[in-house]
Protein backbone atom coordinates (compact mmCIF):
# COMPACT_ATOMS: atom_id res chain seq x y z
CA UNK A 1 0.00 0.00 0.00
CA UNK A 2 1.41 3.39 -0.63
CA UNK A 3 2.23 5.65 1.81
CA UNK A 4 0.83 8.32 3.49
CA UNK A 5 2.86 12.11 3.06
CA UNK A 6 2.73 14.90 5.22
CA UNK A 7 1.21 17.00 2.55
CA UNK A 8 -2.01 15.06 1.88
CA UNK A 9 -5.41 16.08 3.36
CA UNK A 10 -6.80 14.87 6.57
CA UNK A 11 -9.64 13.52 3.90
CA UNK A 12 -7.18 11.95 1.31
CA UNK A 13 -5.51 10.18 3.96
CA UNK A 14 -8.36 8.66 5.82
CA UNK A 15 -9.88 7.65 2.25
CA UNK A 16 -6.47 5.27 1.77
CA UNK A 17 -6.87 3.53 4.91
CA UNK A 18 -9.69 4.27 7.53
CA UNK A 19 -7.41 2.39 10.45
CA UNK A 20 -5.83 5.47 10.62
CA UNK A 21 -8.36 7.14 12.68
CA UNK A 22 -7.47 5.81 16.16
CA UNK A 23 -4.38 7.64 15.50
CA UNK A 24 -6.11 11.22 14.74
CA UNK A 25 -7.97 10.73 17.53
CA UNK A 26 -5.50 9.85 20.18
CA UNK A 27 -3.64 13.30 18.98
CA UNK A 28 -6.82 15.13 19.97
CA UNK A 29 -7.79 15.58 16.51
CA UNK A 30 -11.71 15.11 17.25
CA UNK A 31 -13.55 16.58 13.84
CA UNK A 32 -12.87 14.40 11.47
CA UNK A 33 -15.72 14.83 9.68
CA UNK A 34 -15.57 18.46 9.71
CA UNK A 35 -15.55 20.32 6.46
CA UNK A 36 -12.47 22.13 7.51
CA UNK A 37 -10.38 19.20 8.56
CA UNK A 38 -10.95 17.53 4.82
CA UNK A 39 -9.13 19.99 3.22
CA UNK A 40 -6.30 20.42 5.70
CA UNK A 41 -3.16 19.06 5.75
CA UNK A 42 -2.05 15.98 7.74
CA UNK A 43 1.52 18.94 8.23
CA UNK A 44 -1.29 21.40 9.33
CA UNK A 45 -3.16 19.66 11.41
CA UNK A 46 0.05 18.28 13.01
CA UNK A 47 1.90 21.72 14.17
CA UNK A 48 -2.19 22.82 15.15
CA UNK A 49 -2.01 19.98 17.70
CA UNK A 50 1.33 20.30 18.86
CA UNK A 51 2.63 17.29 17.53
CA UNK A 52 5.71 16.76 15.20
CA UNK A 53 4.60 16.38 12.00
CA UNK A 54 7.27 13.65 11.26
CA UNK A 55 6.32 11.40 14.27
CA UNK A 56 2.52 12.02 13.06
CA UNK A 57 3.11 10.53 9.56
CA UNK A 58 5.19 7.51 10.98
CA UNK A 59 2.54 6.71 13.51
CA UNK A 60 0.67 6.84 10.73
CA UNK A 61 2.46 4.58 8.23
CA UNK A 62 2.80 2.46 11.06
CA UNK A 63 -0.61 1.54 10.82
CA UNK A 64 -1.05 1.24 7.27
CA UNK A 65 1.76 -1.22 6.96
CA UNK A 66 0.27 -3.33 9.58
Amino acid sequence: MAAVTKDMTIGQAIAMDQNIIPVLLEIGMHCLGCPASQAETLEEAALVHGIDPDELIDRINAVIGE
